[in-house]
């Protein structure tokens, strides 16, 4: 398959890597705006055969998601950062008969944390003693806090307890080169419960995102981990 990358920082290098391992083939790699250009000049029976993978940042993102939508390139964001804008982006994805799969974090194994995150929240609705709360810790070249990651668990979490939004606490450390943790934590005056995700690498995210693209292709509409992972 062919792979447009969007933003050649860190985890578009692990994409590439990723991709090609796989047998797929790098079209173009965006990292500027001059190199949109240069896209459009490349064999455009090629670009119809690709789908983008963005992770850029969050002030480019809707740029970019944009630029592939005036091409007709599908799009995976992994970028975060940009949700505010989820809304609108949506609306213009779906109206335009765009392609377009966005997630917080493309691990196989956050998608697996959350749904156990879904799970503990229900059963410990029911006692109030235990107060939840957040903690999500990331390298110090993270740009967004909270992480997406720890946005979508809050919100799950939310929709299967009984604790208001606002009362929910997420508290974002940066430190080092940490590529990812997440803590949901339950104290009580007697105890603590815990559920604890870490990343060891980057790759989890990348294999998830190379992965996601091959799904996509020739898809139409808006896309989920949900979707994906049929759970």
């Amino acid at each position: 398959m062919n792979i447009i990358i969007i933003g050649y920082g860190k985890m578009g290098k692990m994409v590439e890597q990723i991709a090609i391992q796989q047998g797929d083939s790098i079209v173009c790699k965006i990292d500027s705006e001059k190199d949109w250009n240069e896209l459009d000049n490349a064999n455009p029976e090629i670009i119809k055969q690709s789908v983008a993978i963005d992770f850029s940042t969050p002030a480019t993102a809707i740029c970019n998601i944009r630029e592939c939508f005036k091409r007709n390139i599908p799009i995976v964001v992994g970028t975060t950062g940009w949700y505010e804008q989820m809304e609108s982006i949506k609306e213009e994805c779906l109206a335009k008969s765009q392609s377009l799969f966005w997630a917080s974090n493309f691990s196989i194994g956050v998608f697996l944390f959350n749904k156990l995150n879904a799970y503990l929240a229900d059963m410990m609705k029911e006692y109030s003693d235990y107060n939840p709360s957040i903690k999500e810790i990331h390298h110090i070249h993270k740009l967004d806090a909270p992480s997406g990651t720890a946005i979508t668990l809050a919100q799950t979490l939310v929709e299967n307890h009984n604790i208001e939004k606002q009362n929910l606490n997420i508290e974002s450390v940066r430190e080092g080169e940490v590529c990812g943790t997440h803590i949901i934590n339950y104290y009580s005056e007697v105890d603590d419960i815990e559920i604890k995700h870490t990343a060891h690498s980057r790759k989890g995210f990348a294999s998830g995102a190379v992965m996601a693209a091959h799904w996509l292709k020739g898809k139409q509409g808006v896309f989920t981990m949900k979707d994906f992972i049929n759970l």
